[in-house]
């Protein structure tokens, strides 16, 4: 009996490895049909009606924690974000969360518009935070993590208690206290047409014109040499993001070798005297794994800015400052790198010693 068994297990084996690797029959010798656990891996969506939703709860007290830890640092201790980042909190009111109706989403004078003014389902929030952030590790919060965070979203912006504990049980309630939530419409040409209520009408209408085109100017300029710099690095003062980029002022404008010329406007070669990368050794692994315990890397990378400066230009700037950079760490602040602030971190000494450390003797990769 137990041969036939082991017989009949083998063979139901071979049968799933045949069906998980056999090719797509609508496209010939074109991959293969994705196994169960391939498709749960993608298949995270959140629906409007909560399907999908993973089973879990967190609190909003734990969620301070994480939004400390993960989100203050793009998005303001407050929600109240930095420069590049738009607020997250702010313009709704007790009234809103009666109506759900954000009443100063209709008043022009009010100077914007954040994202509980706006979002009008508590499924779009838990969908987008738990594909999306933190933005730079996504999807790396934890179940408990994910309904704590947006519990404490939801508790700067009046909506939920500081004692509450956001669940799968509990978001159909949460979502009739949403600010907006009764601020959709269909009265629009978009999804959904007219049989679900939409006016099928464009809400833009024009006709193409193609008769006395006024021709494309083209562009160029440059700074001159004893103009550069004048007020301080133009890269370092422009945002991250969109399509304007300051060009990078502290460094003279590159010239062509040949001719005198300028090859590059507004751009330079990197610096000759950048510290050369120092060995990897031990300590430098041991110092990335905890960057990754304390999520400094949700706000700094090796080589470029992202949110904060780069290990490389902290590590050139503070050579051998060991105690000065523990202090930082731990105490925080803004002014040193630009007006984004860094929150104090709570990590203990020991590490906090061990980071700057590695910061102070060149930052070596492993």
């Amino acid at each position: 009996m137990s041969s036939f068994r082991n017989l009949l297990t083998g063979f139901m084996l071979l049968a799933l490895a045949g069906g998980a690797t056999a090719q797509r029959t609508d496209f010939p010798g074109i991959g293969r049909t994705a196994t169960p656990k391939e498709i749960a891996a993608w298949d995270i969506d959140i629906r409007p009606d909560f399907a999908g939703l993973p089973k879990g709860a967190g609190s909003v007290a734990k969620g301070q924690d994480v939004w400390e830890g993960k989100c203050a640092s793009c998005h303001g201790v407050f929600g109240e974000s930095n420069e590049v980042f738009s607020p997250l909190v702010g313009g709704t009111t007790a009234e809103d969360i009666k109506t759900g109706r954000v009443s100063r989403l209709n008043d022009p004078s009010f100077p914007g518009r954040t994202t509980l003014m706006k979002v009008s389902n508590l499924s779009t929030l838990l969908d987008y935070i738990n594909r999306a952030m933190p933005w730079t590790q996504p999807k790396s919060l934890s179940v408990e993590e994910l309904y704590s965070v947006t519990a404490y979203l939801l508790n700067m912006g009046g909506v939920l208690p500081d004692n509450f504990t956001l669940s799968d049980q509990n978001v159909a309630e949460v979502q009739k206290l949403m600010p907006n939530r009764n601020g959709k419409t269909t009265a629009h040409a978009l999804w959904p047409g007219k049989e679900f209520g939409g006016t099928g009408k464009p809400d833009v209408q024009g006709t193409n014109c193609m008769k006395n085109c006024v021709a494309e100017p083209k562009l160029a300029s440059f700074l001159p040499d004893f103009a550069r710099n004048a007020h301080g690095n133009l890269a370092e003062q422009n945002r991250l993001v969109g399509a304007q980029h300051g060009a990078n002022t502290a460094n003279p404008e590159a010239k062509s070798s040949v001719s005198g010329q300028r090859t590059v406007v507004g751009l330079a070669p990197k610096e000759s005297g950048s510290p050369a990368k120092s060995e990897a050794s031990p300590e430098a692994k041991a110092v990335q794994t905890l960057l990754q315990k304390h999520s400094c890397t949700a706000c700094h990378a090796p080589a470029q800015k992202l949110v904060g400066p780069s290990w490389q230009d902290i590590a050139k700037r503070h050579s051998g400052k060991t105690d000065y950079l523990v202090t930082k760490i731990r105490s925080g602040g803004s002014g040193v790198w630009g007006a984004v602030p860094m929150p104090p971190q709570g990590l203990p000494e020991a590490d906090a010693k061990a980071i700057a450390n590695w910061l102070a003797t060149g930052a070596a990769r492993p």
